[in-house]
């Protein structure tokens, strides 16, 4: 089934060429597919390495739509990060978005093992990053994982059900300038996630979301986000979906070219 999606995607993208939109095009061409590399990324690849060799075991507390690859609270470390992990290509992606807005209040819904959150908080110091994780241990392990750092953005890891625990972070805050939602892969949860963190989202505001085809569901819940009314741009890369406010632009629905398999 997943095959479907992928066909649909690689069938339906299109590069530049084929891009009237300046704001897109720039984009597109400038950020996203200019990919770069930091000696700071050697850091956080090379504690990835140790996360995939681990064999400490972690009691998990899943609430999202769990794991299709294993299924069992015992789990290794290795595992955890064999499966859950998202590219250091994704990593670095986010870092290029985050900079080119200067973004500055940052939302991860979805710590696991926190690598994805380490690029979020390596793009600049004074940047504040807020990070989701349902699971106590695995909250655990990402604080100790962030604690090797010392040049990065504070990062506050907050623990617990999101369904609890979002609503008192986003009010919390003047507005959410970036949000990547990775936290539970259903329609009901993603929908009323998207709906909470956008009473703070502004003009300038990009909301990312994971694994935008990974289930009929998600599928779904994509479809609903790109036709909110408060909703200008999306871009489908495949593996994520990108989410603009901007009120001045045309409302536009984009399939991009990305090497999402890397």
């Amino acid at each position: 089934m997943f095959l479907r999606p992928i066909f649909r995607y690689l069938f339906s993208a299109q590069n530049e060429h084929g891009l009237h939109s300046p704001f897109v095009f720039d984009l597109y061409l400038n950020t996203i597919r200019k990919d770069t590399e930091q000696p700071k990324f050697e850091s956080i690849e090379a504690l990835r390495s140790e996360m995939l060799q681990s064999r400490e075991t972690l009691k998990i507390t899943d609430l999202g739509a769990g794991s299709k690859v294993n299924p069992s609270p015992i789990r290794e470390v290795r595992d955890i990060a064999g499966h859950s992990k998202k590219s250091a290509q994704l990593g670095r992606l986010f870092y290029r978005l985050i900079r080119h807005f200067n973004y500055h209040t940052i939302f991860d819904l979805g710590t696991s093992l926190g690598m994805t959150t380490l690029y979020l908080a390596s793009t600049k110091k004074d940047a504040q990053v807020v990070t989701f994780e349902g699971c106590p241990e695995t909250a655990k392990m990402a604080q100790r994982n962030f604690e090797q750092f010392d040049t990065l953005a504070p990062i506050q890891v907050v623990v617990g059900n999101l369904d609890e625990t979002l609503p008192a972070q986003v009010a919390a805050v003047s507005n959410i300038d970036f949000a990547f939602f990775d936290a539970n892969h259903r329609y009901e949860p993603t929908v009323r996630y998207f709906e909470t963190c956008l009473t703070k989202a502004n003009d300038d505001s990009l909301f990312v979301f994971d694994d935008i085809h990974w289930s009929p569901e998600m599928e779904a819940a994509w479809k609903y986000i790109t036709a909110h009314a408060a909703v200008s741009v999306t871009i489908d890369l495949f593996s994520v979906g990108l989410v603009f406010f901007r009120k001045k632009q045309p409302k536009q629905n984009f399939v991009l070219r990305w090497p999402f398999w890397r």
